[in-house]
């Protein structure tokens, strides 16, 4: 990582000064509530119609590793079914089934109804990962199965807009979302006004996207989804499907709805109710919400061709306040999905024009979501944002077909610093008719909007108070979205130095560019023991945090909300990064008494011939029934700290020169004359 090379030669000069002299004067439980959209959907059909629900069942390592998949099965045949509705359920893609009765060698179709579990077919070991495997599912339902009203479930791991949906396990393949239009239009012809589909659900993380309710224009009623990871726990299938068993008269919107709310109960019942989110949209509003949204592009992209360091440091300091999903940081890896809602708010200054009718038309087309305590300010539907700036996610981004014209030229103009040509005429045009670029230009021809590398060793100034501080310019303040702190501990006695993380905890006066420290002498340490954290989320209300750590044994990811009101931190759960396919994972693992913890650094020695921090495991210790993350004293010893300049891409960072902290019997001296 970048960020870790440039710290770790600042902190060589710190402690290079040290050696010669200079400086030496110097977790628990939430309180979470459920933001229900207040919705009252009267039945829309006929006790009698009949339905047919297509399940398709990618096990992946969710099955695999934890049964997941046949924990929802076991919930759905513990229901009853009538005569008028059915479940049709293709099984495959994992590598083992953990259970009796599906096989781990082949793809096969279920057909549920009221006369109980029937194998209709065994197939070949086709790959759910692939178009055809789908299309064949939805033209063998077609073909074998009439219904009043159709439902469809993908059930798998989800990774957003660029990412897709449902991974094979054994041949690694994903869904993308031209896949899954393809697929259902090879079976039915897109019809907005009387779809195919009632509602199509996303029982995975990460999809209730604008990209994703695109791709299913002319397809299905509603969709559900969920704009954050999903847990483990998925949807409750008893709870839906008992209550369409029951009710087959209502429509989708209230199917959508009691999805939400038994989703949400069995979250809390299993106390990972915290971010979980979960929406129904409604298709019948998407043209005006397609207008809204591409006139927004439309209008970031003038604006951004007439200034676009400024535009793009302001675009991007919103779009780091919103509401984002999945991680977002160099060490969870990035989904690049924000909330478009929160987007929108933040933009209001730099978009006037067409900010308000995005927002307005989001709340139309969300007609019922659910969100836990600390996912309560998005409108429900997310959209892609490139925080990462890579090239190779960008340009799956681009490939997308329900992917707006404007947003892709948008991004592409963010990372690769210019508009295609043919482009640049058509910006005052009410629309962008042009196709949109789906690879970079040649590599001669790209331009750096953000160098960001201005900011380098930027040096920090004291005031009369002894606080330490940087001043910005206007055109310093248009490389950047964000300003975070960076903290190492240095010991030339232990001969260690060990990277603590970054923080948002600073004074920061974006109007005057003063960005001033707020060092206390503390850092947040789980149990006493310190950890290393990145900020993952900034707002008004609170910060989230990952920390990384093993627990028993596993790495992963330590998900920490601090609540400002409270000045308190509360541990979520713990869970796993992407992975290599950009998938989040979907266990969010609450601690409990007993297990295992080891924190993770990364550190070096100053002696030997490290060039760059390693990850480093430092205390292993087992917690209690009351695990707490606090801000607690660091300790005596030499703490050297700098301000870090991110550009709109997030990758892309700066450092400031170092200031030298030393406590010694609870008091702080600081030193800036030590310069690299």
């Amino acid at each position: 990582m970048q960020t870790f090379r440039r710290f770790f030669l600042l902190a060589i000069c710190l402690i290079a000064a040290l050696i010669m002299g200079c400086g030496d004067d110097s977790a628990g439980g939430t309180v979470t509530k459920q933001a229900n959209k207040s919705a009252n959907f009267s039945d829309a059909y006929k006790a009698d119609d009949t339905w047919i629900v297509y399940w398709y069942l990618c096990g992946t390592d969710l099955e695999t590793s934890s049964g997941a998949a046949s924990n929802d099965f076991q919930e759905l045949l513990n229901v009853k079914l009538p005569a008028n509705v059915k479940f049709l359920i293709m099984t495959g893609g994992t590598q083992q089934w953990q259970n009796d009765v599906v096989s781990s060698d082949a793809v096969e179709f279920y057909l549920y109804s009221s006369n109980g579990l029937e194998r209709i077919g065994s197939f070949d070991d086709a790959d759910m990962g692939h178009v055809q495997t789908l299309t064949d599912f939805i033209k063998y339902g077609k073909e074998n199965y009439t219904a009043d009203h159709r439902v469809f479930v993908f059930w798998d791991h989800g990774g957003g807009s660029a990412a897709g949906i449902c991974v094979d396990e054994r041949t690694g393949n994903i869904l993308s979302l031209n896949d899954v239009h393809n697929a259902f239009a090879a079976s039915y012809e897109p019809n907005a006004e009387n779809p195919p589909f009632e509602l199509i659900g996303f029982d995975a993380c990460l999809m209730a996207t604008y990209d994703t309710v695109n791709a299913l224009d002319g397809l299905t009623r509603y969709v559900t989804a969920s704009e954050e990871t999903e847990p483990s726990v998925g949807w409750n299938y008893s709870g839906w499907v008992g209550a369409l068993a029951e009710n087959p008269a209502m429509g989708g919107a209230k199917l959508g709805q009691i999805i939400c709310d038994t989703y949400m109960e069995d979250c809390k019942s299993y106390w990972v109710e915290d971010t979980a989110t979960l929406s129904v949209i409604d298709l019948s509003k998407l043209p005006y919400l397609r207008n809204a949204y591409e006139s927004f592009g439309l209008e970031a992209l003038r604006a951004a061709h007439n200034n676009p360091r400024n535009f793009f440091a302001k675009f991007g300091r919103g779009a780091a306040q919103a509401e984002n999903y999945g991680g977002n940081t160099r060490k969870t890896g990035y989904t690049n999905m924000v909330d478009i809602v929160d987007l929108a708010k933040g933009s209001k200054d730099i978009l006037p024009n067409t900010s308000n009718k995005l927002i307005s038309a989001v709340d139309d087309a969300v007609i019922y979501k659910v969100q836990g305590a600390y996912r309560n300010r998005g409108g429900g539907l997310s959209s892609f944002y490139s925080y990462s700036g890579d090239e190779q996610t960008l340009v799956a981004y681009l490939n997308l077909d329900s992917a707006p014209v404007p947003q892709k030229l948008l991004y592409y103009y963010l990372i690769y610093g210019e508009l295609p040509e043919d482009v640049i005429p058509l910006l005052n045009d009410d629309s962008l008719v042009t196709p949109a670029p789906t690879a970079p230009p040649p590599q001669a021809e790209r331009q750096e909007i953000f160098q960001i590398s201005q900011l380098e060793d930027f040096p920090v100034q004291m005031d009369s108070n002894g606080n330490t501080f940087v001043q910005l310019s206007p055109e310093q303040m248009d490389l950047l979205s964000s300003v975070h702190c960076q903290l190492v501990y240095m010991s030339v006695e232990d001969d260690i130095l060990l990277y603590l993380g970054s923080d948002a905890d600073i004074n920061a006066d974006w109007n005057a560019g003063t960005f001033t420290d707020n060092f206390r002498g503390v850092w947040p340490m789980l149990d006493g023991h310190p950890v290393y954290v990145e900020i993952t989320e900034e707002n008004d209300g609170y910060n989230l945090y990952s920390i990384p750590i093993k627990l028993n044994g596993v790495e992963c990811n330590l998900q920490v909300a601090y609540v400002y009101a409270e000045e308190k931190y509360y541990i979520l759960g713990a869970r796993k990064g992407l992975d290599s396919n950009g998938m989040s994972s979907r266990e969010l693992i609450k601690l409990r008494a007993g297990d295992e913890i080891t924190t993770l650094h990364y550190g070096m020695t100053i002696s030997g011939d490290d060039e760059d921090f390693t990850q480093v495991e430092v205390d292993t210790f087992i917690i209690g029934d009351n695990p707490q993350v606090k801000d607690e004293p660091l300790g005596d010893g030499n703490y050297g700290y700098a301000f870090e300049f991110v550009s709109p891409t997030a990758n892309d960072s700066a450092l400031s020169n170092f200031i030298l902290f030393t406590i010694a019997n609870g008091e702080i001296t600081t030193d800036i004359s030590v310069q690299e």
